[in-house]
Parts: structure tokens; sequence; C-alpha cells
């Protein structure tokens, strides 16, 4: 009788053990904690704390949570953004640690490692919500605008890679309108546009490289949105 239930016993023990194992492995790799609204709420939340100078982000960036987090993640947002020291995502958005997955490259520029960076996120994290944010006199930006002749080198690549998306940046800049030589005669207007022109374009191309992305998107399990940085008020704004 002892050992019918010492056996008893330890099945019990075995079964309770697979179902708990059994919760936490769907937990991990089931769906988004939050949709893409909820998290696109959270970063706007977190960039108005940022302004009102009101952060509460390093309360998750303790102890309990980085234990809590070393064995898995979930972040419920994947931020493309710019490389620039200005602008780092976690502190702007007042976000802690595992809450977003950052991918930074002078001007957002979505090779196919950052591709596959995002896709990782999107597809094994289960984060519903790409965000692509560009910022205020970005250097990157500026520097192809200004470009002559045709770079070389590294940082070459990189202009090469953002002029196309720039070349017509005049033809829908409201600074522009009436100015045959906007590029001259109103250089910061025009390179702002030409920032956005360039936003615009990366976040249209993530869905047109990535065939996952596209599947993700049209199937609704994720959200793709374009937002601006503004170095001067540390305000970030949504593109429509």
């Amino acid at each position: 009788m002892f050992k019918t239930s010492l056996v008893g016993r330890c099945a019990a023990v075995l079964g309770l053990t697979v179902l708990v194992a059994g919760l936490a492995f769907a937990g991990a790799h089931g769906g988004p904690s939050v949709s893409s609204d909820e998290a696109l709420q959270k970063l706007m939340d977190g960039n108005k704390r940022y302004c009102e100078n009101q952060m509460t982000g390093t309360k998750l960036c303790d102890l309990a949570t980085r234990s809590g987090l070393a064995k898995s993640q979930k972040p419920y947002a994947i931020i493309l953004s710019c490389s620039d020291s200005r602008v780092p995502p976690e502190i702007i958005f007042d976000k802690g640690l595992g809450e977003i997955f950052v991918v930074r490259v002078a001007g957002n520029i979505p090779d196919p490692i950052v591709l596959g960076s995002i896709e990782y996120a999107v597809e094994h994290l289960g984060s519903p919500l790409i965000m692509v944010l560009g910022h205020e006199r970005c250097g990157a930006v500026t520097a192809t605008v200004g470009a002559a002749g045709k770079p070389e080198g590294n940082v070459g690549a990189i202009l090469k890679t953002i002029a196309p998306a720039i070349k017509n940046a005049s033809k829908n800049c409201d600074a522009c309108k009436g100015e045959s030589k906007c590029k001259e005669t109103k250089k910061d207007e025009y390179v702002e546009c030409a920032i956005n022109a360039n936003l615009k374009s990366v976040t249209a191309s993530l869905t047109k490289k990535s065939p996952v992305l596209k599947h993700m998107a049209e199937q609704g399990k994720v959200k793709i949105v374009a937002a601006k940085y503004d170095l001067d008020d540390g305000i970030v704004s949504l593109f429509k």
C-alpha cells in the first residue's frame, strides 16, 4: 500500500510539473500581452511623462525586474530608430527593461540584418507593434542632402541608401511650394522635408522588403507606424 501511495503521489507531482511547464511554455510563445493600439498608447504615455519630467521607467530596471527577465522576454513594441545619441528610445518613451525591442541604425535604414532583427521580434517574441522613429535634424539625412558627387566608403553606403527616398522631397514639402531652388533658399526646411520623406519611405519599405512582415501585417498580427521626435521639446508625433 505504501508503494502504491508513493507512486500515486509521484505521478500527481509529475503531472502538475508537466502542466505548469506547459502553461509557462504557452505563455512564452502565445499571443501578445497587449494589442498594437495598447502598445502604441503605452509608448505615447511614456513620452508624455518624459516631456513633463515625470519619468517612472527606472522602476523597471531594478533587481526584481532583471531577475524576472533573465530567461525570457516579451517586449510589446519594436522601435527602429536612428543611432543619434540624443534619441534613445528607452529614455524618450520612459521604458524599463523588457518593454521595447530597439533596433538602431543611422538614418533608420532597413537593411537585411535590421529586417531580420525586426522579424525575429515579431515572430518569436510576439511584439504587436513596429514604430519607425525618425527625428528632427537627422545627421544622416542632412549629410545625404549635402553630399556632392558619389559618396564612398561605409558612410557613403548609408547616404546612397537614403538618397532615392529624398530625391523628390520638395514635391510634397509645403515650405518648398513656389520655390524653384528650395534646397538652397530654404535649406533647413528642405532637410526636414527630406527627413519626413525618408521616414515614410522606410516605413512603407518594411512590408515591401519583408514577406514575413507583409504577411503578419495583413493578418493583423502587427501594426506598423511612423513617428518623429522633436529635439527641442522632446515630443514624439505620429505620422498619418
